[in-house]
């Protein structure tokens, strides 16, 4: 008697048989599933790090719901550090990498210019961070960042053509703002006048959703 008959002639062998096999297929669709996910790594500052504000309404948490609300398979990953500046960034890259990312969103340079660093320093850490992550093969999108207005004309001009040119170079994607239409305005900020709350980072991700969306899923 071969084994599919001895199975038949025993229906509770048979019936273990086959919820084994259907356990198998579901362990492997849910696996291929996950494989398939899209991993996206925050790499900032206190900008994109949820600084001061409840759990679940930070930049991180925020942006995976909204991508997922949109249809994306997505995790976004924190690995942002308040306080960073270009060089603190750099310094930590690869041990605060995970494995397996797809994208990173590369928001660094605010705490630079606030401290008045020098803009070629800054220029040269996000560069040396933009070849390292392309190393590793994972796709970077530039967020970028402008002086505060009380650094002077000069600095200002330089430090925010920063971001259009390393994109340039790199031919990675920017997006121009991240503060777009919250920078100063108090009624989107904390009150150290920096720091989006919860409405205005509701507005960053809001704008910024359908940047990505066309970058990780482009229209035909």
């Amino acid at each position: 008697m071969n084994q599919s008959s001895g199975l038949r002639s025993h229906p509770a062998r048979f019936f273990l048989a086959f919820l084994f096999s259907l356990l198998l297929c579901q362990f492997a669709m849910t696996s291929a599933k996950a494989d398939s996910s899209i991993r996206i790594l925050a790499f900032g500052d206190s900008l994109s790090a949820g600084y001061q504000l409840p759990a679940g309404a930070g930049f991180t948490d925020q942006l995976e719901k909204q991508l997922r609300e949109s249809g994306l398979d997505v995790e976004v990953i924190n690995a942002a550090v308040s306080g960073d500046t270009t060089a603190s960034g750099l310094s930590r890259l690869d041990w605060s990498t995970p494995d397996d990312v797809d994208l990173v969103l590369l928001e660094l340079g605010a705490n630079d210019a606030l401290q008045g660093l020098p803009v070629e320093k800054a220029k040269a850490n996000l560069a040396a961070m933009i070849e390292k992550f392309q190393q590793k093969d994972i796709r970077v999108l530039l967020l970028g960042m402008r002086a505060p207005p009380n650094m002077g004309p000069d600095y200002s001009r330089a430090f925010d053509a920063i971001y259009p040119d390393l994109a340039n170079r790199y031919q990675i994607p920017l997006y121009p703002f991240f503060l777009e239409d919250v920078a100063a305005q108090p009624q989107l900020n904390l009150q150290d006048g920096i720091h989006p709350n919860r409405e205005g980072i509701e507005i960053i991700v809001r704008k910024i959703v359908p940047f990505m969306t066309n970058i990780l899923n482009p229209p035909n």
